[in-house]
């Protein structure tokens, strides 16, 4: 049997992870997963684990942070859009098809109906909960509002993003190997990251909390998305590591992390039990209030006052840590149950 994954963005960042992640758990099902990516997108993320893909037209609106202009742009592409990608299906024939995201999701899955070919949307924005939940089965993940709804509709699966399970099977021992000299083992150690990107807000809130003189060290991940934001980063304890792919290597060292509202990191941490404070606004303004999703396992700050909730965060370790106990089992499931319902929609055909 075999899946397509559609899937919205260029390959490099969160919606490939979800995509490489439900693919991982579909293998164990015996199911063969192939990809399918938008023209443009340079798709590193697959090739660095050697994947091809194929190519097709995937408009993208803004995810979260989409106007009416840019959905209204992006609707007048999805039509034919939509037709490639149902020429694409027709060509290699998948028993399903599994739209990822956004356009992906939305393009994915109307290609899929004009084949009838099952489908299942992965759906988190305004835009493909809009299309996607009309036209077949979705699973909702947290960043999406329909995540907080009450729904009888059998239709809809509210599950956790779908991390990779060996995340929690790291070693400490080697992410101490890679430690610079100033890494002082005696002292908590705190991780500021927005992914694999590096965004303004998030390098300002690791300097503001530097300035503190706050006896921790301070490590820093991620590609900066522009590269004057180095200069935050001169903070004589803060540890810029750049962009790492040892990342659950150095969950074993954390105490704490700083995280954005969205997506894979988070999850991620909690299923290492990582207590977590989100900094708010870190990208383009978005909220997704998943500190209501992971009650009593993450806190929110503002940039301004990052000092008095990393204190109290500290203050606080074992609590957060046995609310992040709480989740992590279900976090550690959710790819296996994205399979499941995959495996479901086939069986309908």
């Amino acid at each position: 049997m075999k899946a397509l994954l559609i899937v919205t963005g260029r390959g490099i960042g969160g919606d490939a992870v979800i995509a490489l992640n439900i693919a991982r758990a579909l293998a164990k099902h015996g199911i063969e997963s192939e990809f399918a990516l938008d023209h443009d997108a340079p798709g590193i993320l697959l090739e660095k684990h050697g994947l091809k893909w194929h190519k097709i037209s995937i408009p993208q609106a803004g995810g979260h942070a989409a106007t009416k202009k840019t959905l209204a742009k992006a609707a007048i592409k999805t039509s034919k859009a939509a037709v490639e990608a149902a020429r694409l299906i027709r060509k290699i024939r998948p028993d399903v098809v599994v739209g990822i995201i956004g356009g992906g999701a939305i393009v994915g899955c109307l290609g899929a109906k004009m084949v009838n070919i099952p489908s299942l949307g992965i759906i988190s924005t305004p835009a493909d909960a809009k299309v996607c939940t009309k036209i077949t089965s979705t699973v909702v993940l947290p960043e999406s509002t329909i995540f907080h709804i009450d729904s009888k509709d059998k239709t809809i699966h509210k599950i956790y993003s779908p991390i990779n399970p060996e995340i929690i099977v790291g070693d400490g021992d080697e992410a101490l190997a890679r430690m610079p000299p100033e890494f002082d083992v005696n002292r908590p150690t705190i991780l500021f990251s927005s992914g694999s990107t590096l965004f303004e807000k998030m390098a300002q809130g690791a300097s503001k909390l530097a300035k503190t003189g706050i006896d921790a060290n301070i490590l820093v991940v991620g590609a900066p998305l522009e590269n004057e934001y180095r200069e935050y980063l001169k903070e004589d304890n803060i540890i810029y590591l750049g962009y790492i792919d040892w990342i659950s290597d150095l969950y074993k060292i954390v105490d704490l992390a700083v995280l954005t509202d969205d997506g894979m990191m988070i999850h991620e941490a909690i299923a290492s039990q990582l207590p977590i404070i989100v900094l708010l606004g870190t990208k383009y303004g978005r909220y997704h209030n998943l500190a209501r999703v992971f009650d009593g396992a993450v806190l929110e700050s503002e940039l301004e006052n990052i000092k008095e909730v990393t204190e109290s965060a500290f203050n606080n370790l074992d609590r957060l840590k046995e609310n992040a106990n709480k989740y992590s089992e279900n976090v550690l499931k959710a790819s296996d149950k994205i399979a499941c319902l995959i495996c479901n929609r086939i069986k309908k055909k």
